[in-house]
C-alpha cells in the first residue's frame, strides 16, 4: 500500500510517498481502508519534531473509511462498517490499523469527507464550548482564527448557544467567512489592534472567555481583554508556545482562569467519544452545523497540503484522498 513516511523531522519536504505492507490487526484493532484523511496542525508538529514520536513514522491522526479486517478480540466493529477516527497516528495511508475503541460509526446521512472533516476540528469545538468553558447564552466570547478549521465550527456552535461572538481573522475574505458562520463582530488583526477593538466592542468590560489556538502571538493581549474572573482556554499553539506565567499575574488582571486543553482528555472514554461524535453528526445531518471543506489533495500531494496549511491562506478543512 502507499503511505506518506517521515524518515527524519523537518519541513513539509521530509514527507515521502513509499510502498509498505498492508498492516495486520492486533487483537483489539481493526484495519480500515482509508477513503479520506484529515490534515491538521498537529500533523505538522509531529513532522517538524515539536511533538515526538519514534522515527520513521506515518503522519496523520484523523480519517474515515471502511473496515476490512478485525482482530480476534474486537467486538465493537466488523468488516464492512463505515468508521471515522481521530488520535490514531498513521492515517496518511491507504490502510490504517487502529484500536477499535478509537473508531466511531458513521451514519448513512454523513459522507466520509464530512465525517473526517468533523473529527478533530469538530470534537475540539464541541468540548471547548461545552466543557472547557461551558458557554452560556448572553456571554461574550473572543475566538482567535475564527475562519480556521476549528474557528468556523466553534463560532457556529457558540452562535447556536446564544453567545455574543467576537472573532479575529487575518483578511477581509476570512472575516466574511467568520461572519457568515455567525460571528457578531470580526477584527482583522493585520490592520486592527485586537486588544483595543475588543475593549471598544465590550465598553471596556472585556470578554467572558477567550478561545485561543494561536498561542504565543496573542497570549499577552488575551490577558488584557478578559473581564473579571474571565477564562482563557488555550487549545493550540500555531504561533508557538506561550511564555511561562506567574499566577500572580492572573490575580492582578482580575482573578483570571487559564486552561491548556487537549482533545484526548475530552474523549478519554468511549462513551464520551461516542456522545460527542453523535451530537456532531446529528447537527451536520440536520444542516445545523456546516463544514467548510476547502481543498482536497491526492495522497501524493501531502507535502503541498502541509505547505498550504502552514501558509494559512486557505480557510477551512484540508483533506487527503488516498
Amino acid at each position: 500500500m502507499k503511505v506518506i513516511r517521515v524518515q527524519h523531522t523537518g519541513g513539509p519536504e521530509v514527507m515521502e510517498l513509499v510502498e509498505v505492507p498492508v498492516p495486520q490487526p492486533k487483537p483489539t484493532e481493526a484495519v480500515v481502508k482509508v477513503s479520506v484523511a484529515g490534515v491538521n496542525s498537529i500533523d505538522g508538529y509531529f513532522r517538524d519534531g515539536r511533538f515526538r514520536t519514534p522515527l520513521p513514522f506515518i503522519p496523520g491522526q484523523e480519517g474515515a473509511g471502511t473496515v476490512t479486517a478485525v482482530g480476534a478480540q474486537a467486538r465493537t466493529v466488523k468488516v464492512g462498517d463505515r468508521v471515522a477516527w481521530s488520535g490514531s497516528l498513521g492515517s496518511y495511508a491507504e490502510y490504517v490499523a487502529a484500536e477499535e475503541e478509537h473508531l466511531v460509526p458513521v451514519p448513512p446521512s454523513i459522507t466520509d469527507q464530512q465525517a473526517a472533516a468533523a473529527m478533530m476540528h469538530g470534537l475540539t469545538a464541541h468540548y471547548l464550548v461545552n466543557d472547557a468553558h461551558k458557554l452560556k447564552a448572553g456571554e461574550t466570547a473572543l475566538v482567535h482564527a475564527a475562519a480556521g478549521g476549528v474557528g468556523l465550527l466553534l463560532v457556529q456552535l457558540a452562535h447556536a448557544i446564544g453567545a455574543r461572538m467576537i472573532g479575529t481573522a487575518s483578511s477581509d475574505d476570512k472575516a466574511k467567512l467568520a461572519r457568515e458562520a455567525g460571528a457578531d463582530e470580526v477584527i482583522v488583526f493585520t490592520r486592527q489592534d485586537f486588544e483595543a477593538e475588543v475593549k471598544r466592542l465590550t465598553g471596556g468590560k472585556g470578554v467572558d472567555v477567550v478561545y485561543d489556538g494561536v498561542g504565543k502571538a496573542t497570549f499577552e493581549k488575551n490577558l488584557n481583554v478578559m473581564g473579571l474572573r474571565g477564562m482563557l482556554v488555550l487549545y493550540g499553539m500555531s504561533s508557538g508556545p506561550v511564555p511561562p506565567v506567574d499566577p500572580a499575574k492572573l490575580s492582578e488582571k482580575g482573578s483570571l482562569y487559564m486552561a491548556r486543553t487537549t482533545l484526548a482528555h475530552f474523549t478519554a472514554t468511549r462513551e464520551e467519544l461516542l456522545a460527542r461524535t453523535s451530537a456532531l453528526f446529528g447537527m451536520i445531518a440536520e444542516g445545523k452545523l456546516k463544514l467548510r471543506i476547502a481543498k482536497t489533495y491526492p495522497l501524493a500531494e501531502a507535502t503541498q497540503a502541509h505547505r498550504d496549511m502552514e501558509a494559512r491562506k486557505i480557510a477551512g478543512k484540508l483533506l487527503l484522498i488516498p
